[in-house]
């Protein structure tokens, strides 16, 4: 399928394009009132893992302001907690897991993941997304670095000094 408004692909791929592309960080956010209403309905993970929800957000912004691309709403840590790890999302705390890995027995409760399987949720937003934007904007998508996972799975919520991790290594 042909892009519609590929200008965003363009500049990625460093061709001479008419004026900057825009896309926003944490594009569905509080700031849309559209995207505060479906929050009021669902908590965060339950976005996240409700594809239905998540292709909606999707593509809120792209309906409403007119952004150049939209960006898959999930987060980095559906990963960790696909691999068993208990992920708990808290208003004005961020994300926490009660039982960080602070030894290699912990390191082997993991499990592998079959991203098909366990991540079908993200997939099916994305194919959601996809359908419903009908080729009129690109679609991000995104990944948390392996050592920025570690860290969270590591530390067990956001840190200020990176103790946890700054002992594994």
């Amino acid at each position: 399928m042909k892009i519609k408004n590929d200008l965003f692909l363009r500049a990625c791929r460093k061709e001479k394009v008419e004026r900057t592309p825009i896309w926003i960080m944490r594009q569905a956010g509080r700031y849309l009132p559209e995207y505060r209403a479906v929050r009021e309905k669902a908590d965060f993970l339950t976005m996240c893992k409700t594809p239905e929800l998540a292709a909606l957000v999707t593509i809120q912004p792209v309906d409403i302001i007119g952004v150049d691309a939209a960006i898959i709403f999930s987060d980095i840590l559906v990963i960790p907690e696909a691999m068993g790890m208990h992920l708990e999302m808290h208003e004005g705390k961020g994300p926490i897991f009660h039982h960080p890995i602070r030894s290699e027995d912990d390191a082997k409760m993991l499990k592998d993941i079959d991203p098909v399987k366990d991540l079908k949720y993200v997939l099916d937003a994305v194919s959601l997304a996809k359908k419903e934007l009908k080729g009129r904007v690109p679609l991000i998508g995104f990944a948390g670095s392996p050592f920025t996972l570690l860290t969270y799975m590591v530390e067990g919520k956001g840190s200020k000094n990176f103790s946890e991790i700054k002992k594994l290594l």
